[in-house]
Order: C-alpha cells, then structure tokens, then sequence
C-alpha cells in the first residue's frame, strides 16, 4: 500500500451539500434559506434575543438546588465482595486496583447490601448501610467504619 491509494472506509464520508447552483439541483435559488428575512442573510445572528419581549429563559421559574454539603461515597455492593477470597481485609484502594469500582470519591466508600455474601472478610469502609453490615457479620466477617 503506497500513500496516495489511501481512502477513507465505505460510506464514513460524504459530500458536502453544493448549494445555490441551479433549479435542476433542488437546492438552487434561495439556496435552502427561504424568502428574505434574517435567516436568509449573510452573517445572520440566530440568537436568543426576543426583540424586545422577556426571554423564554428569564420567564420560566428557577427550580431545585445544589446542596454543598452532600456527601459522595463511591457505593459497592456485597454481592461483589464475593470475588475476593476469603478472609481477606477489603478496602476502597483493595477494590480499586481489581477493577471492581473506577474511582473512589471524595467521602470514600459505602457499602450496600444488596446480593449475598458468602465469603468471611474484614470490610473496611467510609459507611455500611444497616443490611450491608448484617449480611457481612452473618458471613462471619466484620465491618469497621474507618
């Protein structure tokens, strides 16, 4: 294969609309613009200005809020926790680095409890919903808040 036999795959490119060449074409004349107005001229600025009226985004109502003060715990559930052997001590940086979350989040991890635990481990973590900690102390396990 030398350079000039390169073309792009099948299909992945078309060609660009040619406009305002002919009535034969189908898009001559006005060039797919309409009759007069803004829209039809050059440098036409389609923006959000209503002439004048109150624009839509200042007449509908603000809605909800961000609270700053909520948490973010990046959340795990035990069935997952089965995938480690047993008595192993499981963290956020353990289920990191086997691909079991993508990221731990700024208050650290939660565990869930939804599925089943089977395996005996010591799960260290941000915070443990009320099911979450049942499941792991059923197991045999134990659950610290760190």
């Amino acid at each position: 294969m030398k350079l000039h036999e390169l073309r792009p795959p099948e299909g992945s490119t078309s060609a660009s609309k040619r406009v305002g060449r002919g009535t034969g074409s189908g898009l001559g004349k006005t060039s797919a613009k309409g009759h007069k107005g803004q829209k039809a001229r050059s440098g036409s600025k389609k923006n959000g200005f209503e002439g004048g009226q109150m624009p839509l985004a200042r007449r509908l109502p603000k809605r909800g809020f961000t609270n700053i003060f909520a948490k973010e715990y990046t959340i795990v559930n035990v069935e997952k926790l089965n995938e480690l052997e047993d008595g192993a001590v499981v963290d956020a940086a353990l289920l990191k680095s086997m691909g079991v979350i993508s990221k731990i989040e700024k208050d650290g991890l939660k565990v869930l409890g939804r599925g089943e635990l089977t395996k005996r481990l010591n799960v260290k973590a941000a915070k443990f919903s009320q099911t979450a900690r049942e499941a792991i102390e059923a197991a045999g396990g134990t659950a610290e808040v760190i």
